[in-house]
């Protein structure tokens, strides 16, 4: 998968809204951070225009509105910001991530259970040779 360039947390708000909302409109959009940020409607679009010029967003123009959506499934958009995150931020090494969540992470039951599960499919494959997907 190719890597898009990273986003700022201004643009993850809005991507994480739009994600939860979509199809937006700049309007509906602008209101969200006006309430939240104080963001005006400028600031909304500019976001939302490099979100969509990176990748992250894309949108259609319906009634004589464009309508704002991801580019890609949540779950894949989610797992691409963590892999950029572990790429630029952590360089590259996950130790950091892995200790925040042994020591710092309030995780509930059902959680580790799931981290359980990650660790046990991740041994399954270097057992069988695979490698993990993209």
């Amino acid at each position: 998968m190719a890597r898009r360039p990273g986003i700022g947390e201004a643009e993850m708000e809005i991507l994480r809204y739009v994600a939860e909302h979509h199809p937006v409109t700049v309007r509906d959009v602008a209101e969200y951070v006006a309430a939240t940020k104080g963001h005006t409607r400028t600031t909304a679009l500019n976001a939302m225009e490099r979100l969509r010029k990176k990748g992250y967003l894309t949108r259609e123009k319906a009634e004589g509105v464009y309508r704002y959506r991801p580019a890609m499934p949540r779950p894949q958009m989610l797992r691409g910001l963590v892999r950029d995150f572990v790429q630029q931020m952590l360089g590259g090494s996950i130790e950091p991530f892995m200790a925040y969540l042994a020591q710092d992470a309030r995780l509930t039951e059902t959680e580790v259970e799931e981290l359980r599960r990650l660790v046990s499919d991740l041994e399954s494959r270097e057992e069988d040779g695979h490698e993990p997907p993209d």
